[in-house]
């Protein structure tokens, strides 16, 4: 942080310490804080932000409300990790106190360059009513770690022509020796585009123009966020956010979705061909994922584990939301897979395992704790009706039911539903060919779960709130099955 900039803080904040301490003890001893997610340790998490594997460690900024779980005045928090699962909270990066940042320092990426590594964020400005407009920032991170918003800032200043003020979310990456900035936005007419711009120095930019995206999206789409490219396996791929779109089949069903395509770009003539495009995740709660190039140039994937507009029990403990565990996208038969990053395997502490054999009933494992992975394969047989559920007592349960009948796979929290509003609903559903096994892999978190099915070719994540006696993990099924489990406790990743 500059000198202005650490005046500007300590007059914001001095004044507020108490309220803040108030609010750390008041969210604390909460029951539903994740261990090993990165989550607040009060007030409203967010996106992911300017995520990187630099100067030997990890960093995760994200999108930061402190003073309530509302969306107020977003900073950026940041987090850092030498591992992956081990992360230490650092002070806040990036406080909105100048004017070209007045309503909020809004998501963005990170791009190392000349060995620094550029924060690049929206200054959202607000005029009132539905009036507003967007300039795009650099804060700059050096190898100790220091960070200073660009004395020249906005970058980018204002929105172009023929767009509206939702300019935003820009992700930068380097191709052909120049650098270019793709940006979230939305047209003069209130539909979604994705526009860049480019540069020779990542500093100075110009307006190149709007990318060419031939989707089959509705005219409802009216705005592309949080867009992500990549190179993986031969394929550039495009992952955005389009709100507006309208449920159809077994996808879209949240307020918001997110969807990847596959394809490729020609940045000379901003157009990206289209060879495959579908929704990336399955569950209730995911959002704005970013991707970056992990240790081993591998690519790695946070998202946001939460909803907009969506009330969550813990809100009332004034903190709300957490980031997914960290997942690795592979390419397979032209489709992208999440699995859970290698290094989780790390908060790996005591493991049980056994082989089951179950016809037409339930068996439930010996579980007292919701922090734990379990790895399940299930042989199910002439078996059309299966599944698990976790989170499980007499009254709760998230439920997983495969139905070979159908080759469908859904997810249903209808016991949590006293926690959301029914207008969201209870059940997500995804196409599954039911072969002769299928596996399971399942994160739980105190008040989340991810749930990564046939090595990452449907994936589900869930934040349901349950009681603390509901911790029991159960395997049922309509006819004879098999299955052999492996549950392993896990470690403390993240402070309270």
């Amino acid at each position: 942080m500059g000198k202005n900039m650490e005046a500007k803080y300590r007059t914001l904040y001095d004044a507020k310490k108490n309220e803040l301490e108030i609010l750390r003890e008041k969210s604390v001893n909460s029951i539903w804080k994740p261990a090993f997610h990165i989550h607040p340790q009060f007030g409203l998490l967010n996106d992911p932000n300017g995520l990187s594997y630099y100067n030997g460690e990890f960093h995760v900024f994200y999108q930061w409300f402190p003073f309530d779980a509302t969306h107020g005045m977003k900073h950026w928090a940041h987090v850092k990790s030498k591992d992956l699962v081990n992360w230490e909270r650092l002070p806040v990066a990036l406080v909105p106190v100048e004017d070209y940042e007045s309503h909020g320092a809004y998501s963005g990426a990170s791009f190392e360059v000349d060995g620094k590594l550029y924060l690049y964020y929206t200054g959202n400005i607000k005029y009132g009513g539905e009036e507003r407009s967007a300039n795009q920032c650099l804060a700059i991170m050096d190898l100790d770690g220091t960070i200073v918003k660009y004395e020249n800032n906005p970058i980018i200043e204002g929105v172009p022509e023929g767009y509206t003020g939702h300019v935003r979310d820009p992700k930068v990456f380097r191709k052909n020796g120049r650098y270019y900035m793709l940006l979230g936005a939305q047209r003069s007419d209130l539909t979604g585009a994705n526009i860049v711009y480019e540069s020779a120095d990542a500093v100075n930019w110009s307006f190149k123009g709007e990318l060419k995206l031939e989707l089959d999206l509705p005219d409802s789409v009216y705005m592309f966020e949080c867009p992500d490219f990549f190179e993986l396996n031969g394929h550039d791929v495009l992952i955005v956010s389009p709100q507006g779109l309208k449920a159809e089949g077994h996808d879209y069903h949240n307020i918001y979705n997110v969807i990847y395509v596959l394809g490729k770009l020609d940045i000379d003539s901003l157009t990206f061909e289209v060879q495959y495009y579908q929704e990336l995740e399955k569950g209730f709660d995911f959002y704005a994922p970013q991707t970056f190039s992990g240790k081993n140039n591998e690519r790695l994937l946070f998202s946001w584990a939460g909803m907009g507009e969506v009330e969550y029990p813990s809100d009332k403990e004034s903190w709300a939301h957490c980031l997914s565990i960290p997942r690795e996208l592979t390419i397979e038969k032209d489709r992208l897979l999440q699995n859970p990053a290698q290094e989780m395997k790390q908060l790996r502490l005591n493991s049980v395992g056994a082989e089951l054999i179950l016809e037409k009933e339930f068996v439930e494992f010996d579980n007292a704790s919701n922090r734990y992975e379990l790895e399940i394969e299930i042989n199910p047989e002439d078996n059309e009706l299966f599944g698990l559920e976790l989170f499980a007592s007499e009254s709760e349960g998230l439920l997983l039911q495969f139905d070979s009948s159908h080759n469908t796979v859904s997810l249903n929290r209808e016991k949590f539903a006293a926690a959301f509003g029914s207008e969201f609903g209870f059940v997500r559903c995804a196409s599954l060919v039911i072969g002769d096994a299928v596996k399971v892999q399942v994160f739980v978190d105190a008040s989340i779960a991810e749930i990564f099915i046939n090595n990452g070719e449907v994936v589900f994540t869930a934040r349901v709130f349950p009681k603390e006696n509901s911790t029991g993990i159960r395997v049922f099924s309509a006819g004879k099955l098999t299955c052999n489990y492996k549950k392993h406790e896990l470690a403390q990743g993240i402070s309270i």
